[in-house]
């Protein structure tokens, strides 16, 4: 998604959490970070807190990337995809960030 090591964005990020005084896995680090890279954040709309699942985002964008979020968990969305650790499809989405 955006085309760097592993060791690249983790050094990245780990110095975007200095920056802030937070730990790197916070929600503000990472987003900061995606931010300076050119990836813009959207809200989903609440109109079904409870009903709207990751399987539904990406049902809903068969094309592009997006790096989707669910408050504490973040998760790849590639062409209508997702790439987790675990299947987190039914978890319910708040934002998402997509390069412009």
């Amino acid at each position: 998604m955006t085309n760097k090591t592993w060791e690249n964005i983790y050094i990245q990020i780990a110095y975007q959490g200095y920056k802030m005084y937070d730990i790197p896995s916070s929600n503000e680090v990472w987003g900061a970070y995606l931010k300076s890279i050119g990836y813009v954040k959207y809200t989903i709309p609440n109109t079904c807190p409870d009903c709207y699942s990751i399987k539904d985002f990406c049902r809903d964008n068969p094309k592009g990337k997006f790096l989707l979020a669910t408050g504490s968990h973040v998760v790849a969305i590639i062409d209508g995809d997702y790439y987790d650790t675990w299947d987190s499809g039914d978890e319910v989405p708040i934002y998402y960030f997509k390069k412009e």
